[in-house]
């Protein structure tokens, strides 16, 4: 039997959508007031699920307490209070897209959960505007 295990998290930062080949004008035209030179913030939600078999001797698909552990290890002690574009490195030439946040936030959970277990993070930029990511 599978089940999925879900955890809540948050973390603020700020972000500047820009391409950096692109002229202003153009950088403009696609990322509209995410492309201020000041950056902008938001208070980020984030939602990581993890399904798997329940063990049998646990009852656990995986302790939560571990998921906790890694959602703060991996994600809010190196996002949170940062300006993504200057401060972590996933993004010094990566656009911190919601979308790219998602899929970098999903791959540095993936690198530390068992390989049995399927990953989605679903990451909330505003309380009406959501990415979720797979890995697919």
């Amino acid at each position: 039997m599978k089940a999925t295990v879900s955890r809540r998290a948050h973390f603020n930062a700020a972000h500047r959508l820009y391409r950096k080949d692109w002229s202003f004008e153009q950088n403009e035209r696609v990322f509209g007031k995410c492309n201020s030179p000041n950056f902008h913030g938001h208070n980020y939600e984030l939602v990581v699920s993890v399904t798997g078999p329940i063990d049998p001797e646990t009852g656990y698909v995986l302790d939560i307490k571990v998921l906790s552990d890694l959602i703060f290890e991996e994600v809010e002690t190196p996002f949170d209070h940062k300006n993504l574009n200057l401060d972590v490195p996933e993004f010094a030439d990566l656009n911190p897209t919601a979308e790219h946040i998602a899929m970098v936030i999903w791959q540095k959970l993936r690198k530390r959960l068992d390989a049995g277990l399927a990953l989605e993070v679903t990451l909330f930029e505003t309380p009406r505007n959501a990415v979720t990511f797979r890995g697919e």
